[in-house]
């Protein structure tokens, strides 16, 4: 699923692409992506109004709209936002398009069809309204801090974990703490701070958690300026990303850690694949036996996938030349 950068990355692009544009039509090829309105209502709430601007709250793509509305985008797993003549032949995958006035479309175009969309109100104090009421409740309102604002400091991030007993991992993921921390950067940045994905919260020592800050913000800016990490299906209006190619970790499974060359292990947490250094990452007192057991289970398909694999998408192929151009280096 795309993560804070990727999702910014699609943010500043469409920047780019569409300020300015008037919308003139609407097509809803799939209304159960749709979150709210109905179609028919979605279609004509949107004809006629010019696109102001571009911005992101935790993983959602908001674009403001004249007249006080919001276009809500979650990318989820497999989505993508495409700038594209009229005229470009259309997939069976696009669910959403919108007709622009010089002659282009924004297509919203969602293998897995798990994406969503919401045309909402802007409300007075800014925030999506939950509705085209601009009366009606904040949609966002239990999304928490955003990491690369300057509110978030090593001493929130303190109070964030105090007393939470909650695996380390488990809370960067959780969007009501942190927003826009996903699988790979959750990885990334404890790798970085040399923290243990199991370790509880609430045990990290003070030091720590200023190191893990400083990855938190490290990690998620560095990624920005890379344009994200082009896994899978992610892809932005203007190219893929960089940061695959720089991730210390993430879907290295058995490849040297950059800093003490031991084998990055790969082990499940909360349901999630987890990577690690156990040389450089130290499992807290009494979980060591389990994520070695569960380090032995084998790699995910995609970590399995060459570029002659049958059955492999485009996106798994190039992945996996990636993956041999980044081992063929390191021996």
């Amino acid at each position: 699923m795309p993560e804070l950068p990727e999702v910014e990355t699609v943010v500043r692009d469409l920047a780019r692409l569409v300020r300015g544009a008037t919308i003139t039509g609407a097509n809803v090829f799939r209304e159960r992506n749709l979150l709210t309105p109905d179609a028919p209502s979605f279609a004509e709430a949107v004809r006629g109004r010019r696109i102001l601007g571009t911005r992101r709250r935790a993983k959602w793509i908001i674009v403001e709209l004249s007249g006080g509305i919001l276009l809500l985008v979650h990318l989820r797993m497999t989505g993508q936002l495409l700038v594209l003549p009229a005229a470009a032949e259309r997939d069976s995958y696009i669910r959403l398009s919108l007709t622009l006035g010089d002659g282009r479309e924004l297509r919203f175009r969602d293998v897995r069809a798990f994406g969503r969309v919401a045309l909402v109100a802007q409300r007075s104090d800014g925030e999506a309204a939950s509705s085209l009421d601009p009366h009606s409740p904040p949609l966002l309102a239990d999304h928490g801090v955003e990491p690369l604002e300057a509110a978030f400091t090593a001493g929130i991030l303190r109070s964030l974990i105090a007393r939470r007993g909650t695996r380390i991992k488990s809370l960067l993921l959780d969007q009501r703490c942190i927003v826009g921390i996903g699988n790979i950067y959750a990885d990334e940045a404890l790798w970085r701070a040399k923290i243990h994905p199991l370790t509880p919260a609430s045990a990290l020592r003070p030091a720590q958690t200023d190191a893990l800050h400083l990855a938190i913000v490290g990690v998620l800016s560095e990624a920005v300026a890379a344009r994200g990490s082009s896994i899978n299906d992610y892809t932005a209006p203007d190219g893929d990303g960089e940061m695959q190619e720089r991730l210390d970790v993430y879907q290295r499974t058995g490849e040297p850690c950059h800093r003490c060359g031991a084998a990055i292990q790969r082990s499940v947490v909360g349901g999630r694949g987890t990577h690690v250094c156990r040389t450089c990452q130290r499992a807290p007192r009494g979980v060591g036996r389990t994520v070695a057991s569960r380090a032995m289970r084998g790699p995910r398909w995609s970590e399995r996938v060459t570029p002659e694999t049958v059955g492999a998408t485009r996106s798994e192929r190039a992945a996996a030349r990636r993956r041999s151009a980044r081992q063929g280096e390191a021996a």
